[in-house]
């Protein structure tokens, strides 16, 4: 059976990884987590002082991504790929709220993005490949064969992602979330390179009222019609 590239964007907490990673177990694809990818690189500048008062050291950070590895390993426990910063694995810490106000500050550094995309083109260059993030219909794989672009209310998203902190154990209030969330669409859908928009020949899904079970059968439709 020919293989696919499945090229999942859309705002933060619509779902996407979830979705992605349905797909790639059934399917028996690699998966990337690309926005993984930006907030390890992230969490670099938090633990390295490059971030303070929210003002983000670009300089210094440009320098140093020669230092910067990210890579995934598969855990068998989890049946999932975990990713490690400098050979120590973050994928923990990356999920925390500090991250997530730095995360979209440093993607719109140019030369991280530069790094970062032609690292996820390497990874899907042989094709049987699920990945989502932002721009990976637009920039990282403009020729997927299915692009999807994930949506859903503010405040619908918001609630996902404070059920989400609760549940393990974070401090946080509703309204961090949603100014959180709402500030993240903005940076997002402003930058000046690779900023999240739809791609032209994208499938739109809002899962404001899908189920989980109900959005993966709807896009395993999509991807039968394809293979």
């Amino acid at each position: 059976m020919k293989k696919i590239t499945i090229a999942i964007d859309g705002f933060s907490s619509t779902g996407k990884s979830t979705l992605a990673k349905q797909l790639a177990q059934k399917l028996q694809y690699v998966y990337v987590d690309s926005g993984a990818m930006y907030r390890a690189v992230a969490l670099y500048t938090l633990q390295h002082k490059l971030i303070q008062d929210k003002s983000l050291n670009t300089a210094a950070l440009i320098n140093e991504l020669s230092s910067i590895k990210v890579t995934f390993q598969y855990s068998e426990s989890l049946k999932a790929s975990e990713i490690y910063l400098n050979g120590v694995n973050v994928n923990t810490e990356i999920r925390s709220m500090e991250v997530s106000n730095t995360v979209s500050r440093v993607a719109t550094v140019p030369e991280v993005r530069q790094q970062l995309v032609n690292l996820q083109q390497q990874m899907g260059a042989d094709k049987g490949i699920v990945m989502d993030g932002r721009d990976i219909g637009t920039v990282v794989f403009p020729d997927a064969e299915l692009k999807l672009f994930m949506t859903a209310s503010a405040n619908t998203r918001a609630q996902r992602r404070y059920d989400e902190l609760i549940g393990s154990g974070t401090d946080v209030t509703f309204e961090a979330v949603l100014e959180n969330i709402t500030s993240r669409d903005h940076l997002d859908s402003t930058r000046e390179d690779s900023p999240l928009f739809k791609a032209t020949d994208a499938i739109e899904i809002d899962n404001s009222n899908l189920s989980l079970e109900q959005q993966f059968e709807k896009v395993l439709a999509l991807v039968e019609s394809k293979l």
